[in-house]
């Protein structure tokens, strides 16, 4: 079983309930989402399943990516230039050895020495041999590669994960990078009270206040809350309920807000209780 899968945030709306209550949910277009790469306890010391999402034109890829995928790759102009010279090299090193052999030897012997020299100009290996593990066929491009964590049966390379994996009513964790709010000082970055407004204290209504501990130790504490950057960070909401799940258009709809904007990337991950039951299964 799959830990999660990807998937983007497309906005917030309400729905009402059986007893005509509103419920402010957010629609999430969660996958579809295809394994590229399978990590096993023997080869790579755990085990856990790489997901592409959201595919991409190959020529806006990088050559690292399509390799890894299993694309072809086309010779660079130096790679071709590098096998140029290493062929001429081969070819130059076979002419003196044939002249040698024919000042020594007779016929039969330089034709053999030609026979070695042209079993030296064979093919290289073709590069990414090893790729994921000996997966057969090109993938994606992707513009987005993850891992998740897998308990139970591996899958394999090239198989789909889409919102099967999910059922309405169940409590899911969702991660995703929070808005970027710039500089922010502390009462909108950490609710400070403030200062007060009377008695000569105009300007220090939103100020933090002393932050030096005085002598001992007299220095400012590691961590101290004060103003900075604020947001863009990898938040997890917990235990968000499953309303509505829609496979044939790879939606979810899950009760309250989730992190980041609109079009932001979610990782929607199962909860630690369901992996942990999963597990215990798992070994009996």
């Amino acid at each position: 079983m799959l830990s999660g899968m990807l998937g983007r945030k497309v906005g917030m709306t309400q729905i009402f309930g059986a007893n005509g209550a509103i419920i402010p949910v957010t629609i999430i277009e969660a996958g579809p989402c295809t394994i590229t790469q399978v990590k096993t306890e023997a080869r790579d010391g755990y085990e856990a399943v790489q997901l592409g999402f959201d595919t991409i034109e190959a020529k806006r890829a990088t050559r690292p990516m399509l390799g890894h995928l299993g694309h072809e790759l086309k010779a660079t102009e130096r790679q071709r230039r590098e096998e140029q010279r290493t062929q001429q090299k081969v070819r130059q090193a076979a002419r003196q050895k044939k002249q040698a052999t024919e000042a020594e030897a007779d016929q039969a012997e330089s034709a053999e020495a030609t026979e070695a020299g042209a079993t030296t100009t064979t093919a290289p290996a073709k590069r990414g041999a090893k790729r994921r593990g000996g997966a057969g066929k090109a993938l994606g491009p992707f513009k987005v590669l993850r891992e998740v964590k897998v308990v139970g049966d591996l899958p394999t390379v090239g198989d789909e994960v889409t919102v099967d994996m999910f059922a309405e009513g169940e409590e899911v964790d969702i991660i995703g990078t929070s808005k970027g709010k710039g500089f922010a000082g502390v009462m909108k970055r950490h609710g400070f009270r403030g200062g007060q407004r009377t008695h000569g204290q105009s300007d220090r209504a939103r100020a933090p206040g002393s932050i030096g501990p005085g002598t001992t130790p007299g220095r400012v504490y590691k961590g101290t809350r004060m103003a900075g950057r604020m947001g863009n960070e990898r938040v997890t909401v917990k235990a968000l309920r499953i309303v509505q799940a829609d496979p044939e258009r790879n939606l979810l709809v899950v009760q309250g807000s989730v992190p980041g904007a609109n079009g932001g990337l979610l990782v929607i991950r199962k909860t630690a209780v369901q992996m942990a039951v999963a597990a215990r299964q798992q070994r009996g």
